[in-house]
């Protein structure tokens, strides 16, 4: 993320065998880097393909984590990473249970795929998210129904370490052309608002509930 930040063309972490798919990448990290929003591509278990420096800028201020940076695989930083609820904000129920809901989606196609299966095995360990996974995501996805499993158009709220921008909202756009989706990669771009939010909490703050909020605590 850091070496995207400073004006360089971002290179393509995943490299398909095909050429001619490595020289669209190449084309499309620069497409990316001229976007002004945030803007990531994915694979299929979340990690980064690429990422342009609104992307970098957004998230350079979160502390280093050996498995959970935003630049390495995006599910992973929303569930495990500290810093994660200092800029996704209304993180539990805007960030984590939407994306626990296209995991659990994705495990049910593809179980067997060892890279979902290693986050399903970090997820059990953590007390915090496997209760939100098993208690807390089937309770949360009969509330909403099948808007818990659209990102596209979902409206969320930042806390942009930008004082421009500061405790806004985005809006979670998909506009993945054909050709990345035939290399199995999904393109979504978080579309700053506006609209300032008043933060629920003060910035800074971090994930040390004993329990979520959507997960009744024990009697």
């Amino acid at each position: 993320m850091a070496q995207q930040a400073g004006g360089q063309r971002p290179q393509p972490r995943a490299v398909p065998d095909s050429p001619e798919a490595r020289a669209y990448l190449q084309d499309y990290a620069t497409l990316l880097e001229a976007v002004p929003f945030p803007s990531l591509v994915l694979d299929e278990r979340w990690d980064v393909v690429l990422s342009n420096a609104a992307f970098a800028s957004l998230f350079g201020g979160v502390g280093p984590h050996p498995t959970a940076m935003p630049d390495d695989n995006f599910l992973r930083f929303v569930l495990f990473h500290p810093d994660a609820g200092t800029v996704l904000g209304e993180h539990e129920s805007s960030w984590c249970l939407p994306m626990l809901a296209h995991f659990a989606a994705a495990v049910e196609r593809d179980g067997h795929d060892h890279g979902l299966q290693a986050i399903r095995r970090d997820i059990a360990q953590d007390p915090i998210m496997d209760a939100a996974y098993r208690h807390g995501l089937p309770h949360w996805i009969r509330v909403v129904g099948e808007r818990a499993f659209a990102h596209d158009g979902a409206v969320r709220p930042l806390l942009h370490p930008d004082p421009r921008w500061g405790a806004t909202e985005c809006r979670v756009v998909d506009e993945t052309p054909g050709t990345l989706r035939d290399l199995g990669y999904t393109r979504l771009t978080l579309v700053l608002r506006e609209t300032r939010r008043t933060p629920a909490r003060a910035r800074g703050a971090r994930r040390s509930a004993a329990h979520l909020r959507v997960v009744p605590a024990a009697e």
